[in-house]
């Protein structure tokens, strides 16, 4: 009997334990019917796209186990009401099969970057960032702007939107007695100074009380901090919490405690892709699980070249193959050449447990002594955010891909007694 229940399971396309799980719940018959569209679709690690009547990209997703996770979309697994709105439009399925974790990662950023497509809501507008620039004049000040141009300056970030941009502005002013008033500044004992210079958060360069060299040594201690020591600039930001939070100013104190952490992970962003951006070219080489090797060339924060060394292939030769095929990147020197996500996707495989650095064309290193000593702040920035709500629930609510319809008092399953009995 239970051969003949698997032979009447074949013609749904249940396969797997989960898929016949699957089938025991509520599943739309139009989205079962579409399961022929992951006939095609490879197993391994890739990068699949949904696309629409007109072949536009719907949907841009990754998976270690392309076949998989495709097909898990057409069954009651999948119940997010966008994904199920974006299965009723789907007509065909792309699959990009990928080297390693990493290549689909970061094909999929590109992906993404290029469609934008409309059921992706993360990493669609990368040219959305934002960015805090100290202007290139006799007295800058700081400006947020969304493209920098290559060269040498400090620029702060980026920031994801426009509040945290505003916050790490205000704990540097918090900090440093920059001039806040835009447009170009021409010194002038007839000046009238602003109110900032009365309190004291202005030195006044556009009354001539303060000259350019003492400006210049103002704003020299936020380029140390971008580009290595942000002792400077975050001791008084610190030392002022404490004192308003010894004061009872508590919430004071929790407003620039806020500033303060947003400024810091901002200047560790900064130093870490800039770790990368400076090296012509480095070689990445990780376990596949199988007696191999994952191997990844990346060239100033660019993944350009990614293969996988079989068990018993010469991997000095198969890399020098792929070193001589890899992408060549376009840019000044010392800048990126990727999108800052993909440098930070290449960040955080190179520093996952397993992974060896083989080859280096130039220097990596960390500047010092760099942010890490301000790392218990931020730990102890999150630990607070987690207790202050200790009854809060983390847990997210579910959606259900169709809703129980209600018809003359009475529900689609089983009446009210039984949709009681549920909830």
């Amino acid at each position: 009997m239970l051969h003949g229940l698997f032979e009447r399971l074949g013609p749904l396309g249940v396969t797997s334990l989960e898929e016949l799980v699957g089938l025991t719940r509520q599943v739309d018959p139009q989205r079962r019917r579409k399961r022929h569209l992951a006939a095609h679709v490879p197993h391994g690690p890739g990068v699949y796209v949904f696309r629409g009547p007109g072949d536009e990209a719907l949907y841009v997703g990754t998976s270690t186990d392309l076949r998989a996770r495709v097909r898990s979309y057409f069954t009651a697994g999948e119940q997010r009401s966008r994904m199920t709105e974006m299965v009723g439009l789907a007509q065909r399925v792309e699959a990009l099969p990928c080297a390693h974790d990493l290549e689909a990662s970061v094909r999929e950023l590109r992906l993404i970057a290029q469609h934008k497509p409309r059921y992706n809501k993360r990493s669609r507008f990368p040219e959305r960032l934002l960015w805090v620039r100290l202007t290139d004049e006799a007295f800058p000040r700081l400006s947020v702007v969304r493209r920098v141009v290559p060269g040498p300056g400090t620029v702060l970030g980026p920031f994801a939107d426009r509040r945290a941009a505003d916050a790490a502005v205000a704990a540097v002013h918090e900090a440093l007695a920059l001039r806040q008033c835009s447009g170009r500044l021409v010194p002038s004992a007839s000046h009238p100074a602003c109110a900032l210079a009365g309190m004291g958060r202005c030195g006044a360069p556009c009354t001539g009380a303060q000259s350019a060299d003492e400006y210049a040594a103002t704003a020299a201690v936020l380029t140390a901090a971008v580009h290595a020591d942000p002792g400077r600039l975050c001791a008084p930001l610190l030392g002022r919490v404490d004192r308003l939070a010894a004061d009872g100013r508590f919430e004071d104190a929790a407003v620039l405690r806020d500033r303060i952490a947003v400024l810091v992970r901002a200047l560790r962003r900064r130093q870490r892709l800039a770790q990368l951006a400076e090296v012509p070219e480095l070689t990445l080489a990780r376990p596949d699980g199988a007696g191999g090797w994952a191997l990844a060339v990346v060239r100033r924060g660019r993944l350009v070249a990614a293969g996988v060394a079989v068990r018993g292939a010469p991997v000095r030769a198969y890399l020098q193959q792929l070193k001589t095929t890899a992408e060549t990147v376009a840019g000044p020197e010392g800048e990126l050449a990727a999108s800052v996500e993909e440098t930070e996707l290449v960040l955080r495989w190179m520093e996952k447990p397993g992974t060896r650095l083989v080859e280096v064309t130039g220097t990596l290193a960390c500047r010092t002594p760099g942010t890490g000593p301000l790392r218990g702040f931020l730990a102890l920035v999150d630990a607070g955010r987690a207790a202050r709500d200790p009854f809060a629930d983390g847990r997210s609510l579910g959606t259900r891909a169709r809703p129980d319809r209600v018809t003359g008092g009475r529900t689609g399953h089983g009446g009210p007694a039984a949709l009681a009995s549920r909830v």
